[in-house]
C-alpha cells in the first residue's frame, strides 16, 4: 500500500495502527520531522502491560489472563498479545515507517511474557525495577534491528511508571534527546480519533 501510494503520489497514513488515537505516527512525521531519530522502544501491547502490572501485585499469571479475557484487553486465544507477535506488528510498522527499514516479521527477534515468573517479579521489585514487555527498534552504523522482548526496566526511566493496560513510546532524537508519549493503546472512540486525525493531516497536505 506504502509503495502504490507513492507510485500515485498520494497520502497513505494509519496512525491508528500502533497505538490507536495516541498520535505516535504522526508525532515522528509533524513535530519530530527536524530531528535523526536513531531509536523507538516502547509498551506496545496493552494486555501483556496489564498482566504484569497485576503479576507485581501478586496475582498469577493464570489468573490474570482469565480477568483480562473478561474484560476484553485479551481475546479467547491470547497468544497474538502473550507471545508478543501484536507488538512486534506495531514494531515493524515503526521500523518502515519511522526509520525507513523495510523488514519484515523474520527480521524481528520476538518473544513474550509467558516464561516470566514471580519470582522473576519479585526479583525485579528487589532491584527497584519491574518487567515490561518492550518493542524496539534501533538505528546503528546505518544497520536497522528491531525486537520484542520482557525487559527489566528501572524505576527511574519513563516507561517503568506506564501501568496497566496503557501504551507509550520513546523517541531517541539528536536534537530533543528522548520523547516519550503515553496513552491509550487502544479502544473504539480512540481508534475513531486516528482515523479523523489522519483525515485531517491529508485535508491540510492538499
Amino acid at each position: 500500500m506504502k509503495k502504490l501510494a507513492e507510485k500515485y503520489r498520494v497520502q497513505f497514513l494509519i496512525e491508528g495502527t500502533v497505538m490507536s488515537g495516541t498520535p505516535v505516527l504522526n508525532l515522528a512525521r509533524g513535530p519530530l520531522a527536524g530531528c535523526s531519530i536513531s531509536a523507538v522502544r516502547g509498551i506496545l501491547n496493552g494486555t501483556t502491560n496489564y498482566i504484569l502490572t497485576e503479576m507485581e501485585a501478586g496475582k498469577s499469571y493464570e489468573d490474570v489472563l482469565k480477568t483480562a479475557q473478561k474484560l476484553g484487553y485479551a481475546e479467547a486465544d491470547p497468544t497474538g498479545d502473550v507471545e508478543g507477535y501484536d507488538a512486534m506488528a506495531k514494531v515493524i510498522i515503526l521500523a518502515n515507517v519511522v526509520m525507513g527499514a523495510d523488514i519484515s516479521a523474520e527480521s524481528v527477534d520476538c518473544e513474550g511474557i509467558t516464561d516470566i515468573t514471580p519470582e522473576m517479579i519479585n526479583e525485579a521489585k528487589q532491584n527497584n525495577a519491574r518487567w515490561k514487555l518492550i518493542g524496539s527498534v534501533e538505528k546503528s552504523n546505518g544497520k536497522i534491528t528491531a525486537r520484542v522482548k520482557p525487559e527489566m526496566i528501572t524505576s527511574d526511566h519513563p516507561l517503568a511508571g506506564v501501568m496497566g493496560a496503557t501504551n507509550a513510546l520513546t523517541f531517541s532524537t539528536d536534537l530533543l534527546g528522548d520523547v516519550t508519549i503515553i496513552g491509550a493503546g487502544a479502544g473504539r472512540t480512540e481508534t475513531g480519533f486516528s482515523i479523523l486525525s489522519d483525515m485531517l493531516s491529508i485535508n491540510e497536505l492538499q
